[in-house]
């Protein structure tokens, strides 16, 4: 009968056990001195090793001939707990067994001595399953065990374990294995299985298994079924759309290319891929981008493996921090709420649409992508379009300062304008004369027309009201006055602050301060009484009876 390579291969003594020596070191050393605790728990992620350990030190304390601290395997003690067979070794599932009366006959059991070995063990598993009432009930055997009872708890969710259980218990912190001990690991168990596992493919598996040994195996397990084991093996097995597939949806994003990207994700969705799986390539490969980004030195330590470093850097150019944080942000939104959506398919679209889209909303974190864009194109010298509503002047006024005067078009081309275009290399670097900057007075509509579509909706209301909300710049201050207090706590909170004062240094070509002041009231007065003028005559109907 087949036997799963995660059950095949499962260590039987603490030196079989990879990547967890800080472990399995010190619980030798206690089962050779006799220094054994009553109660352990084991805390770590999935698939490192706990459930293994607690086996291995089940069969220890009752070896009849233990070497250096690990189970002989071969005495009657040791083959009957490997079988199963021996009943004073009791393996509990918490999630299924988490009642207090579960614990209470286990309470009742355990002060027997043992019949068959020389300590009753109870290996309790996904402790934090327990229930208060049943924790209350395992408190007190645990306190004040006896001699011949010993308890392993394993868990991996150490939080909702109580204090007062966590106080009672020897810990052992089981870590993730790197992706580098579970390749070597793999490409040991693919020559004794004779599987032809390539070593590109085995560190593609461990950077999927998350540092967990037993996720690997099983997935090594999946792949077996192919004669050679590649990474286009490991990804059309596993479901992945893979890292140029990947990087070439990325590419379509940034050149907001959204007809490339649906096409892509349609073509991925055909061939069975998950949409989770997709978006979660697509933020693993953001998430690298931006490691690199922000620690360039120390970055080839910290990212996952999946992508070149040439591919990263090649990213990492075109996108700012800012912007990896909001397509990251937007992805994970995405990812929390697919499995309840009855249309995964679309979810994904939805969100690609969005990333490619250069209107993501209102948030903090598309706004600060969208002013760091912004700040690159000043700093190298790209000249901005401004999304102000366009005025059409009439025929006495001039064109404005900024707005160039439109040459006669030459008799020999009579072809309509071509819409304006992204200027080129040559175009960025050719010298230009800078454009006329604009007077004090004139900044404050320009900023407040700058300002408009990156503000919150409520401020925008205000803003769009003139007579409510006055500013002007006086040398490197730009003073807004709003009508009254509320007003002025509106435009005084952080974010609203700071996109003003960002809008006015790209509009002015320096920085000004921002100060948010309430209108003085004999202003307001004035404005009352000119309001009142509007009335020549005012009458009071009495009631005459």
């Amino acid at each position: 009968m087949y036997q799963a390579l995660y059950r095949k291969w499962r260590p039987t003594t603490f030196d079989e056990v990879i990547g967890q020596e800080h472990i399995t070191e010190t619980l030798k050393s206690q089962v050779r001195n006799g220094r054994l605790s009553h109660a352990y728990l084991f805390i770590g992620t999935r698939g490192t090793g706990k459930t293994t350990c607690a086996r291995i030190l089940a069969r220890a304390v009752n070896c009849e001939h233990p070497v250096d601290g690990n189970p002989c395997g071969t005495c009657p003690a040791c083959r009957g707990i490997l079988e199963g067979s021996v009943m004073d070794v009791v393996e509990l599932d918490a999630a299924s067994n988490n009642g207090v009366d579960n614990v209470r006959a286990l309470r009742e059991e355990a002060v027997f001595s043992p019949s068959a070995v020389k300590k009753r063990v109870y290996i309790i598993d996904e402790v934090h399953m327990l229930s208060t009432p049943a924790f209350n009930a395992l408190l007190k055997i645990l306190e004040e065990p006896p001699e011949h009872l010993m308890f392993i708890l394993a868990t991996t969710e150490l939080h909702k374990v109580p204090a007062t259980i966590l106080s009672r218990c020897q810990r052992h912190s089981f870590r993730r294995l790197e992706s580098e001990t579970i390749a070597k690991y793999l490409l040991t168990i693919a020559g004794r299985e004779k599987l032809s596992l390539e070593p590109e493919a085995a560190g593609l598996i461990a950077r999927l298994a998350d540092g967990g040994v037993r996720d690997a195996l099983s997935l090594l397990d999946q792949c077996s079924v192919h004669a050679r084991i590649d990474q286009d093996a490991v990804y059309s097995t596993v479901g992945l759309a893979g890292k140029r597939r990947i990087s070439e949806l990325l590419d379509s994003i940034l050149q907001h290319r959204t007809e490339k990207a649906l096409q892509l994700f349609s073509s991925l969705w055909m061939e069975g891929k998950d949409p989770a799986s997709v978006l979660g390539e697509l933020s693993s490969l953001l998430r690298d981008t931006m490691i690199l980004q922000v620690a360039p030195k120390a970055g080839l330590n910290l990212i996952s493996g999946g992508f070149e470093p040439k591919t990263l850097g090649y990213f990492s150019k075109r996108m700012t921090t800012e912007e990896l944080i909001s397509a990251m942000e937007t992805i994970q939104k995405t990812l929390a709420g697919l499995r309840e959506v009855k249309n995964p398919r679309t979810a994904a679209e939805l969100c690609l649409v969005s990333l490619c889209s250069d209107a993501g909303g209102d948030s903090i974190d598309r706004l600060r992508a969208r002013i760091s864009r912004l700040e690159e194109q000043v700093e190298r010298g790209v000249p901005l379009r401004p999304s102000a509503p366009v005025v059409v002047p009439s025929e006495t006024e001039e064109p404005l300062p900024d707005e160039p005067v439109p040459e006669e078009p030459s008799e020999a081309w009579d072809a309509p304008e071509p819409l304006p275009q992204e200027p080129t290399e040559q175009e960025e670097a050719a010298p230009s004369a800078p454009p006329a900057a604009p007077s004090d007075g004139e900044l404050w509509p320009k900023i407040r027309s700058a300002v408009l579509p990156l503000v919150p909706m409520d401020a925008r209301v205000s803003l769009e009201d003139t007579d409510r909300i006055r500013g002007l710049v006086e040398g490197n201050t730009l003073i807004i006055e709003p009508q009254n207090t509320f007003l002025v706590q509106r435009f005084q909170k952080q974010d609203v602050h700071q996109l003003l004062a960002q809008a006015a240094k790209t509009v002015a070509g320096r920085e000004l301060r921002v100060l948010v002041r309430e209108r003085q009231p004999e202003e307001r007065q004035k404005r009352s009484l000119d309001e009142l003028k509007q009335f020549k005559e005012v009458h009071f109907i009495t009631d005459q009876r």
